[in-house]
């Protein structure tokens, strides 16, 4: 596919967990007299929107439209997310707030380009919240052409099964970033993109491509699936449809963080498709987005141009 389709016109509903994702960078010079530890002398903090927030601004990066529902506590990470999401103009961010939890945030420690320590603060939002919130997506749905529930198991997802039976009532495509063991609740959804060790922990190993072909047609029918990607790192991306097996192998490159990568991916996807794209099309434009933003540091975003300039590098 040489030339993309215009994402102006595209709009994409995106549903599920958000947080936001600090990053204190540094420089390790010492080991820790207390413990066999290394001592980071932070020089710069930098805060982006992770999770399902990494989803919408990379759509937007993309140059397509988003509407972001989700839960975020009555805190200083909660507004800190929505100035954050404030800064791209084609995301529209409505945020339930719950006095009673914390909103995530996953706090990264950096030195020369490499992770030291991750800490995680989270909890579940409360059941008014998500009524709430379910309750926006019945009403945003008719404007959407394509919806993507992002699940990162933060809780923010408690209705994913009448959200995905609604939208495909109405039409409308469903992607599903999933999380955990239990797929059944995504049952009806047009695509499920796990990662590879997200997929083996559902359908167990595999010794060759056509046992990992078998798995996955088993799980895309049992669960009613039109589509099922399986991000597979560097061995690229692996799409399966009835009676048709899509491979595409990944671009050679320096790979920095794989943080935020499925993100990049169920946003590429989900913005191609909202165009018209052909599944090859939209897997394969996809894939090229994470090859770009594996070679940038954090969560990141790719752009419709940066994608146009890695397409014309083959010609």
């Amino acid at each position: 596919m040489s030339l993309l389709p215009s994402f102006d016109k595209a709009r994409v509903l995106v549903v599920g967990d958000v947080m936001l994702d600090r990053y204190w960078f540094g420089d390790v010079t010492r080991i820790s007299p207390e413990a066999p530890v290394p001592v980071l002398k932070v020089n710069r903090v930098d805060e982006r929107p992770g999770g399902a927030a990494n989803v919408a601004r990379n759509i937007a990066s993309l140059g397509a439209h988003c509407t972001l529902l989700s839960v975020v506590g009555d805190d200083e990470a909660g507004v800190c997310l929505e100035k954050l999401l404030v800064q791209h103009p084609n995301v529209t961010a409505m945020l339930h707030r719950d006095a009673t939890i914390s909103t995530t945030i996953k706090l990264r420690a950096v030195a020369l380009q490499q992770q030291l320590l991750r800490i995680d603060f989270e909890t579940q939002p409360s059941h008014e919240v998500l009524k709430a919130k379910l309750e926006d997506f019945r009403s945003k749905l008719k404007d959407a052409d394509v919806v993507i529930l992002s699940d990162y198991g933060k809780g923010g997802l408690t209705h994913i099964a009448e959200m995905i039976s609604m939208a495909r009532a109405a039409g409308k495509p469903v992607l599903v970033d999933p999380k955990g063991d239990d797929y059944a609740r995504y049952r009806g959804a047009t695509v499920l993109t796990p990662n590879r060790s997200e997929f083996r922990e559902v359908a167990g190993g595999w010794k060759n491509e056509e046992e990992l072909g078998g798995k996955a047609e088993r799980l895309r029918t049992e669960l009613q699936l039109d589509a099922l990607l399986v991000t597979r790192s560097e061995e690229g991306m692996s799409l399966y449809r009835a009676n048709e097996v899509l491979h595409v192998p990944t671009q050679t490159r320096e790979v920095f963080d794989v943080s935020g990568a499925g993100d990049t991916v169920i946003a590429t996807l989900a913005v191609m498709l909202a165009c018209g794209a052909a599944w090859a099309d939209a897997v394969h434009i996809a894939n090229r987005a994470a090859g770009i933003v594996v070679g940038k540091l954090g969560t990141a975003m790719v752009s419709r141009d940066e994608i146009v300039q890695d397409l014309k590098s083959d010609e």
